[in-house]
């Protein structure tokens, strides 16, 4: 717990950037080698090669399911073959070229939340300028990306278990050498 509240209070203070605004009001395409969709229930199941774009944020994984609520809110539900990983990037407002990057065995997003959960062998890098700033690495990473604070467990489950595994965290030094 201690971790989680120190790296929120460190990329606080680096600055918050929420994602781009303007992202929930675009269309989600998604492209794929199949599909199987229900009108009724508005839920999707994709397969190969699964491309998911609306506005900045992308997600590229094997398969999984998209779920549309009767409120036009999106739960997207992505996962990667064996040796794969799903890949998301998202657009943060703000000053400058600001992104959000991350890669796990499966990710989720809520829509309604705005929430990525990032499972087994999860990792979230934030750049900006196409500098990395920040990246964490762990088994299971929460990242909200309204408020862009991260939560890190050391189970694929989201648990923080005693004897599980070790969550990483590196921050860049803004600082220069002195001449």
């Amino acid at each position: 717990m201690q971790r989680t509240i120190l790296f929120a209070a460190l990329l606080a203070a680096a600055g918050q950037a929420a994602a781009e605004k303007a992202d929930v009001y675009k269309p989600t395409q998604i492209t794929c080698r199949s599909c199987d969709a229900n009108s009724l229930t508005r839920s999707f199941m994709v397969a190969g090669g699964v491309e998911l774009t609306r506005g900045t944020l992308t997600i590229s994984a094997d398969g999984g399911r998209v779920e549309e609520s009767p409120e036009g809110y999106q739960r997207i539900l992505l996962q990667a073959e064996p040796g794969k990983k799903v890949r998301f990037r998202q657009k943060a407002d703000g000053p400058g070229e600001r992104w959000m990057e991350g890669e796990a065995d499966r990710v989720e997003y809520d829509d309604r939340s705005a929430m990525v959960k990032l499972m087994s062998k999860a990792k979230v890098r934030r750049t900006l300028g196409g500098l990395q700033t920040e990246e964490a690495e762990g088994e299971y990473i929460a990242y909200d990306s309204r408020t862009e604070e991260f939560s890190l467990r050391n189970t694929s489950t989201g648990e923080d278990r005693p004897g599980g595994g070790r969550n990483t965290i590196t921050l860049q030094s803004k600082r220069k050498a002195q001449p």
